[in-house]
């Protein structure tokens, strides 16, 4: 078994999750920005208790997703469950995600898009401005809504150049963006990320389909 980690995203449902209980699974993903895998903080928090009851031998770690929060939607959050890890999608600045990681003592993703990407402002963000911030880089598929989740993969290829740059911060590098059972083999064999997150590509007409999740840890582990 390699040491790939595993982020399943997006998750909505106790159920779903408990059954997934022996699954070696590095990170849950809950997604409080606005989309159709939206869940409140209640709802994360039920599923953030089936965490401790994980019988696989890594209890995953919890992941709150978010896409340009301010500290009071972080605060509220962080009211009703004690995330692991923030993962911002948004323009956030490196300045404030120092702020979020000193407030709450959490580690912090950061998603790039490989794509057309600028501030609102105009002015864009180059990854290598979180360095000595972040504790990883997780870079997706662009998508102009919600900053992820798109379904769709990205030209491979660009991955040595976010490579280098976290070998050289010494954080890891996730990828995500149009991954499934089927092509994910292939994505660690060519370049072999530290992690890979997947939301879409373990579901069917939207839900969380536990067959895929099974079929997808196996091909990561197993890759």
């Amino acid at each position: 078994m390699n040491n790939t980690k595993v982020k399943i995203c997006g998750l909505q449902g106790v159920e779903v999750l408990k059954s997934m209980i022996n699954m070696p699974v590095d990170y849950i993903g809950f997604v409080f920005a606005k989309s159709r895998r939206q869940v409140m903080p209640q709802a994360a928090a039920s599923m953030a208790a089936v965490l401790k009851e994980w019988e696989a031998p890594v209890i995953p770690r919890s992941v709150g997703v978010f896409v340009n929060p301010d500290m009071d939607q972080l605060e509220k959050v962080m009211s009703h469950l004690e995330l692991d890890v923030i993962q911002l999608h948004g323009q956030e600045s490196p300045n404030f995600c120092r702020d979020i990681k000193e407030r709450f003592q959490v580690d912090l993703f950061k998603v790039v898009s490989v794509g057309p990407q600028q501030r609102a402002d105009g002015n864009p963000v180059a990854f290598q401005d979180y360095a000595g911030v972040i504790d990883a880089l997780l870079i997706d598929t662009f998508e102009p809504h919600y900053g992820g989740g798109s379904g769709s993969t990205f030209a491979w290829d660009k991955i040595p150049a976010y490579q280098k740059w976290t070998e050289s911060q010494r954080i890891p590098l996730f990828v995500a963006g149009g991954l499934n059972a089927s092509n994910v083999a292939g994505l660690i064999q060519d370049y072999a990320p530290d992690g890979i997150d997947v939301s879409s590509g373990v579901e069917t007409n939207g839900d969380k389909d536990l067959d895929k999740i099974a079929a997808f840890v196996e091909r990561v582990k197993q890759a």
